[in-house]
């Protein structure tokens, strides 16, 4: 009995401190903004607004604020890393928060210390943030 006790112990801490140290990784949780949160954050720091969808969905709607639109399906965002200054602040969008998820995850996996996904472009759109 005490055998099980302690191997249930044994796997319930490797479990804590898995996730313990996959969350300071680069995590998306702490990298992630809701728009509200993104509005307030980038009057503090501006840094460059990417969105990382298709060219069509990007000719179909995008945010005013968007300066690149590096699509992250067909490759064209990971060819762009190199150019962009990893000293710099980043904010991902694309449909939903999942593509702009990942292009976050890669850019912190490269180096970029402030990188930020906030999400899908509908959230931010029917939050107030200008549209063109």
């Amino acid at each position: 009995m005490k055998t099980i006790i302690t191997i249930i112990a044994v796997l319930a801490l490797a479990s804590v401190l898995f996730f313990a140290f996959n969350s300071k990784k680069g995590g998306s949780a702490s990298s992630t903004l809701n728009p509200e949160s993104f509005k307030q954050k980038h009057q503090e720091t501006p840094g460059v607004v990417i969105d990382v969808r298709t060219k069509d969905e990007f000719n179909s709607g995008h945010l005013a604020l968007a300066t690149h639109n590096f699509d992250v399906l067909n490759g064209e965002f990971q060819s762009k890393l190199d150019s962009l200054d990893k000293s710099k602040t980043y904010y991902l969008y694309c449909r939903s928060g999942n593509r702009s998820g990942q292009a976050t995850k890669l850019m912190k996996e490269q180096g970029f210390e402030n990188v930020f996904n906030i999400g899908g472009f509908g959230s931010l759109a029917n939050s107030g943030l200008e549209v063109e």
